[in-house]
């Protein structure tokens, strides 16, 4: 079909209203990808900070001597998961107060205008157990695979003062800051109140001991046991030689394992210059 020359076609324009109707359903999507990307970042960082929590636990114990302090801990787990990825690592927590990791702040974790998403490195909160205590000794929930050795007769977790206090768990907890208003885009984020949480919970070994002299602390508590057993040993002895043809290791005796202490050899000790 011919048009006259300079009238209008119904199809004239189309391609840019098409254009603009595509960009304005992608531009949120534009827009928010990046602050979504924080949100992953930031969730990372909180489940391996829970990490931290909790395996730190398994060196700090009452096997061990005394759980890390808890503000210690905190301290430690927002400077060094929530701080500045190029700040270095400190032996000793850094005080949000003087400036130390609050001022050393992520700055990939801010909002499009600039904003930090964590508001202060303090409201990062670093609890125990189920019901979010403030104290490790309420971290813990029962287990019962030690049950059929707790109930030993002779031999039990009392006796060689092994109690498994049961599952350990701690939990890490990030609020952020809500998106600015006035963007379409923005919506939800701008209202949403996020708060990002993860645990994770281990087991600690109750076996563990702080040095020899503890462990056999607790197996001297093994002497009316071995005891009952002296008759075997006249027997025992004189079979337990054969074995030890085929190695240089010595087998232990009953009630006496001064041959199997974990002892660093002299020569070892020496300092090196």
């Amino acid at each position: 079909m011919n048009h006259a020359p300079g009238s209008r076609t119904p199809q004239q324009g189309q391609a840019l209203l098409e254009f603009l109707v595509i960009a304005a359903a992608i531009l949120g999507l534009f827009l928010l990808t990046p602050v979504i990307a924080k949100y992953q970042d930031i969730a990372h960082a909180t489940h391996m900070a829970s990490r931290y929590a909790a395996f730190d636990a398994t060196v700090h114990n009452d096997a061990s001597g005394a759980f890390k302090p808890e503000g210690q801990l905190a301290g430690e787990v927002r400077e060094r998961y929530f701080g500045n990825p190029d700040a270095p690592i400190e032996s000793a927590a850094v005080d949000d107060a003087a400036g130390g990791a609050q001022a050393r702040r992520n700055p990939f974790w801010s909002t499009p205008h600039g904003a930090p998403l964590i508001r202060d490195l303090a409201d990062v909160s670093v609890t125990f157990g189920a019901g979010q205590a403030s104290s490790h000794h309420q971290a813990f929930s029962s287990s019962s695979d030690g049950k059929p050795f707790s109930q030993a007769p002779l031999v039990n977790h009392a006796t060689l003062g092994l109690q498994a206090r049961g599952i350990y768990r701690a939990n890490i907890s990030v609020p952020l800051v809500d998106l600015p208003e006035g963007l379409q885009s923005y919506t939800p984020f701008d209202e949403i109140d996020l708060r990002i949480t993860r645990h994770t919970s281990v087991l600690i070994d109750p076996w563990a001991a702080r040095s020899v002299q503890q462990n056999m602390e607790r197996f001297g508590k093994l002497v009316p046991l071995d005891s009952g057993l002296s008759p075997m040993e006249t027997l025992l002895d004189a079979a337990i030689p054969a074995f030890e043809l085929f190695g240089e290791v010595p087998a232990p005796r009953f009630g006496r394992l001064q041959p199997w202490q974990d002892v660093v050899p002299a020569d070892r000790l020496k300092p090196e210059y």
